[in-house]
């Protein structure tokens, strides 16, 4: 009689094994391959798959992103002033591409629709899957405002700028907007994601804002109340109290002023500005206090780890419950991430 030998599951590790027998696989936006569970972040947040017929460079690419993904969600939760929902990831050849330039994809701007998330795989170069993870991680915490329009694309690409520090400088729009003319889209916002023109200006006039102080959490979350249907002049005004008339000729001024002109997206240098990251919200702080309150109860309970856990994740999905009460309904469709020269 055969006796194969098999790894004893203890308490925590138990809990993991069934949980991994009975996942089920998302619906991915547009990956139709096998999705090889990898593993699930330490907060429990955030899920990966890989395409295994990638082999060990993109299960490389997968594991690293389950290593990082809270250091991006805390990032991105901080600069939104508001706690993101979980979500799963599925790191394949996007568009063909193994080098990060396929992008990233998902369908919505809100935990429930663009939860799932695709992104391209970048053999050698981990950082690129983690700044694609943020570009959409970012957009789902739009609340179902702004993904999907140029404003929106723009806060978008500087998220994952900041948080992923830079590694996808050739997805760069604002020379493009240069080139073509520098046409006007701060007094109206493009319905696109996809206008290489309208997200140029943006990450321009952001890239600008930012060099006079304003922190890129200040502008996502005055962004957040504005919607779909702000402009980038309202967003000036709302953050100068000056007219959002004078936002326009500023920075066209400013942009024609450059002595360099512009050959990436951060011409002012607006993320060399000091703490980027460094406000944090009042809702980080009051959620740390229930975290660590909820912790010390189930120590003092003698809960086991796997309880502990669980009680974490409930307080987290009640504090983001109660914070996205009444968003708007987002638009299902793809969201898609592209660099200019891949653009449809």
């Amino acid at each position: 009689m055969a006796h194969p030998l098999k790894a004893k599951l203890v308490g925590n590790n138990r809990q993991a094994a069934a949980n991994r027998e009975s996942r089920v696989t998302p619906q991915w936006p547009s990956y139709q391959g096998t999705s090889q569970f990898v593993g699930t972040s330490a907060s429990g947040k955030v899920t990966v798959y890989v395409d295994p017929t990638l082999g060990a460079p993109a299960l490389q690419n997968a594991h690293d992103l389950v290593m990082d993904a809270d250091r991006v969600v805390a990032a991105n939760d901080a600069l939104f002033g508001t706690p993101g929902g979980s979500v799963d990831v599925v790191v394949f050849a996007l568009g063909g591409a193994t080098d990060g330039t396929g992008g990233a994809d998902h369908m919505g701007c809100d935990y429930t629709s663009g939860a799932a998330i695709e992104l391209c795989a970048s053999f050698g170069n981990s950082a690129r899957v983690s700044a694609l993870f943020e570009a959409e991680l970012s957009e789902c915490s739009m609340g179902g405002n702004l993904c999907g329009v140029s404003t929106g694309e723009a806060l978008s690409r500087w998220c994952a700028a900041v948080i992923g520090s830079n590694a996808l400088s050739d997805f760069a729009t604002a020379p493009q907007w240069a080139q073509d003319g520098m046409p006007d889209y701060v007094n109206q916002t493009d319905p696109t994601d996809q206008h290489a023109d309208s997200t140029g200006c943006g990450m321009a006039f952001l890239s600008w804002l930012m060099s006079q102080g304003y922190g890129l959490d200040q502008i996502a979350q005055a962004m957040g109340t504005s919607g779909d249907a702000g402009t980038l002049a309202q967003l000036y005004a709302n953050l100068t109290a000056d007219a959002a008339s004078n936002a326009w000729p500023s920075f066209l001024a400013a942009a024609e002023a450059l002595s360099n002109g512009i050959t990436n997206d951060d011409p002012f240098g607006g993320a060399a500005q000091p703490a980027q990251l460094a406000h944090l919200a009042p809702w980080t702080v009051e959620l740390a206090g229930k975290v660590f309150s909820v912790i010390l109860a189930d120590i003092a309970a003698g809960k086991q780890e796997h309880q502990i856990v669980a009680s974490v994740r409930a307080a987290m999905v009640g504090a983001r419950s109660a914070k996205h009460a009444g968003a708007a309904v987002c638009q299902t469709r793809s969201r898609r991430l592209r660099p200019p020269a891949r653009a449809a």
